[in-house]
């Protein structure tokens, strides 16, 4: 059996830092670019990026599909990777580099090329992750490549929130719109170099060449109706990311709009409180989860994260109702918490997912792994879009003004506006996890003790 070598291992881990740097810069700004450095209406925005996730959510098995069907001399996975990553580099740059439209016009312009840069970003994630069992029949080596993988995922989402805002500054020299081109271009370029060396770095084993299974929208639901504790599971999962998605589009105006004014560089500012929250995250996931994990059972860990980042984000909103809301240090000591639970909850969710996979078997005598994750990518996907739908009706109801009609300066926004920004970003995100919290109390039952029990039985079973 061959060993999957470091190089190769090194070159996997690079095409998922550059295709997370992509899929940041689009899931982080393009609200903020569209709506607030090219004036298009908020709920507009929220609207057409609701609908392309939904759609890119319902396309992914037919991708799937589309890549099992493949077979070239260079494999079924990886001639997708590399046409689809050169596709999506040039509608990323598109995209962040829109021409002088009227209205109606930048509206149409906006609604296809989203649409365009979600189809073609399917169109080399789908293989990225399905690519797995092609380049190694060794079990520890597909563990590995997994982990290398999410983590390097994870490290080009954080590159792309520390340096965006401060380096979109300096590119377009205080000009936010020639600034965003300027930078897209520069990841659209690093996410071609990062692909063509995983494109080269390794080869995919004819062996493999038939193994891929792919999962309908109709088999995601129905095996999710049989699972309970995989719905419970499911449910919490879009509760929590729809909250932090609601945060993560929502701060930027918050540090330009409320910061900005008082704290000339808050490009600065912004910058230090996402670098605490990245690090808080993971953070949370390596060092902190182990921890407790040694004290505390899952269920309990998980009740905690839930209650910790509710507690950050009632800390902010307090903060923002006095003289201290622009001290930054105070802002990034609430941030840690919200975003060190969040880390954990990622951690945990996955876990409860797998726990739910053993429930079902035992309970229906099927056992579909790859149908309940399936049904997670799924759902975050349209969480995600759904969360930022409603960012952009709170955007227009509060009567932001965006910056797009002022010349480098930022534009001065009523207090009951500001108010209002306060509230989104802290009250709704509560809400949300307060959800989380009573349909987990309320509906799980997969304890530790419960999910050991459920795997001794099956073991039983199958003996």
């Amino acid at each position: 059996m061959k060993k999957f070598s470091a190089a190769e291992t090194a070159a996997y881990g690079l095409g998922a830092v550059g295709k997370d740097m992509v899929y940041a810069l689009s899931a982080s700004y393009v609200m903020y670019y569209y709506q607030d450095i090219l004036g298009l209406s908020a709920t507009f925005v929220g609207f057409i990026l609701m609908v392309a996730r939904v759609f890119d959510a319902l396309n992914d098995p037919f991708m799937g599909v589309l890549v099992a069907k493949t077979n070239t001399k260079f494999g079924k996975f990886r001639p997708w990777i590399i046409s689809g990553t050169v596709l999506n580099a040039l509608v990323l740059f598109a995209l962040f580099s829109a021409p002088d439209l009227s209205g109606s016009g930048m509206m149409v312009y906006f609604a296809v090329v989203y649409i365009l840069w979600g189809v073609t970003y399917t169109m080399m994630d789908i293989p990225y992750w399905s690519m797995i069992p092609a380049v190694t029949e060794n079990p520890k080596d597909r563990e590995n490549l997994s982990v290398v993988g999410r983590t390097c995922a994870g490290v080009g989402n954080a590159l792309i929130t520390v340096l965006t805002v401060i380096t979109v500054n300096m590119l377009g020299g205080g000009n936010e719109r020639a600034g965003f081109s300027r930078f897209a271009l520069i990841i659209s370029l690093i996410f071609i170099i990062t692909e063509a060396v995983l494109f080269l770095a390794i080869k995919e084993q004819k062996s493999d060449v038939n193994t891929m299974k792919t999962v309908s929208v109709r088999e995601m639901f129905e095996s999710l109706f049989r699972n309970d504790q995989a719905m419970v599971t499911v449910i919490t999962i879009v509760l929590i990311n729809s909250a932090l998605y609601i945060t993560s589009n929502l701060i930027i105006y918050f540090f330009k709009y409320d910061i900005g004014p008082v704290v000339s560089q808050w490009q600065s500012s912004y910058t230090l409180f996402s670098t605490v929250g990245g690090g808080a995250q993971i953070l949370g996931m390596m060092a902190l989860y182990p921890i407790l994990r040694k004290k505390m059972s899952n269920t309990q860990i998980f009740e905690l994260c839930l209650k910790m980042s509710m507690t950050g984000y009632a800390l902010i909103l307090l903060l923002c109702f006095t003289p201290l809301s622009h001290n930054i240090v105070l802002l990034c000591v609430c941030g840690l918490l919200v975003f060190m639970a969040n880390g954990m909850l990622t951690v945990l969710t996955t876990v409860f997912l797998s726990n739910s996979v053993d429930y079902g078997e035992l309970k229906t005598g099927r056992r579909e792994e790859s149908v309940i994750f399936s049904m997670q990518t799924f759902v975050v996907k349209a969480a995600s879009g759904f969360a930022v739908f409603l960012t952009g009706i709170g955007l227009d109801l509060i009567g932001l003004a965006g910056n797009s009609d002022t010349e480098g300066e930022i534009a001065i926004q009523s207090a009951s506006t500001l108010t209002g920004l306060h509230l989104l970003m802290t009250i709704i995100p509560i809400i949300g996890l307060i959800c989380a919290l009573l349909v987990f109390k309320k509906k799980f039952i997969l304890t530790d003790e419960k999910a050991l029990e459920i795997a001794e039985d099956l073991k039983t079973k199958r003996g």
